[in-house]
């Protein structure tokens, strides 16, 4: 397994591997991994011969320093991990590289980035865009693979991929879960005992919803103030969001109808901001 860290010689890498006819899968990540990143990471070896993990924590999407610097990193960790799975290289450039003096270009997608996430973290998204571009640019994938516990920034991404005619295939994979139901992040680490057992609420208010809208409720303000009850009974909380949207404009859905619709959440549970989110209707049939 190589390490790569500059621009230019993972351009190099992956042209001699497209020369040889051989396809590149991309696993975009900012580190401390855990068995989500690692399911991407084997989703991408059976789709590719050959697999490309980039670890950077990219500061253009955090609003705040604060959360930049508590950000948990084990470098040693995810390299031993990235080996153990078959990984071909490791891309793991420096802010420099990615972000040079006097760098000026951004990217940004307008509508997708209005709400949910980008409503509480302006510029969020920009930074995103503006990373993975940079990214998919160095690394060259023919195929990137992301999780579904983000559904917006899959979103996001998708869209950027599509009116850029970027030659990327975007694939969402499904979330993975702890086995009382969080969903996994890098995150998670920061969690207190006592909000680490309080955290699964996220996910039982979204499997409560979807057995609501299975049971007959179209209402979606009935909806989301049920998952509400279930996460604030659950204990101390803030929570940053929770709306029912369309699956994919985004949009706020008052009634489950014609399309499908997903629940999202941002819940801040002590120190640490979770976020999830589940299809709980597929439209009508």
């Amino acid at each position: 397994m190589l390490t790569i860290s500059e621009p230019r010689q993972m351009q190099r890498w992956s042209a001699r591997e497209r020369g040889q006819g051989r396809r590149i899968a991309f696993v975009p990540t900012m580190g401390f991994l855990h068995e989500g990143h690692l399911e991407l990471m084997r989703e991408g070896k059976r789709r590719a011969e050959a697999l490309v993990v980039s670890i950077y924590v990219n500061p253009t999407q955090f609003n705040q320093a604060e959360d930049l610097a508590k950000y948990p990193r084990d470098l040693a960790g995810d390299l031993a991990k990235c080996a153990s799975v078959g990984c071909d290289v490791v891309y793991t450039p420096s802010d420099r590289e990615m972000y040079p003096p006097g760098y000026r270009t951004y990217v940004n997608v307008e509508g997708l980035t209005a709400g949910l996430c980008g409503a509480s973290r302006p510029g969020h998204f920009r930074g995103v865009a503006t990373i993975v571009t940079k990214l998919f640019n160095a690394v060259q994938p023919d195929v990137a693979l992301f999780g579904q516990k983000d559904f917006q920034q899959l979103a996001v991404l998708a869209r950027m991929t599509r009116d850029l005619d970027l030659p990327v295939k975007i694939v969402g994979c499904p979330t993975v879960r702890e086995p009382d139901g969080l969903a996994m992040s890098s995150r998670n680490a920061r969690l207190s005992p006592a909000a680490r057992l309080q955290a699964p609420c996220l996910y039982r208010a979204l499997t409560h919803v979807c057995e609501s809208a299975r049971a007959g409720e179209r209402d979606g303000t009935k909806l989301i103030a049920e998952a509400r009850r279930i996460i604030e009974a659950a204990g101390p909380c803030r929570v940053d969001y929770l709306e029912l949207v369309d699956a994919e404009e985004l949009t706020p859905v008052a009634f489950l109808g014609d399309r499908p619709a997903q629940l999202a959440l941002a819940v801040w549970i002590g120190e640490v901001r979770l976020i999830d989110n589940l299809g709980v209707w597929e439209g009508k049939r």
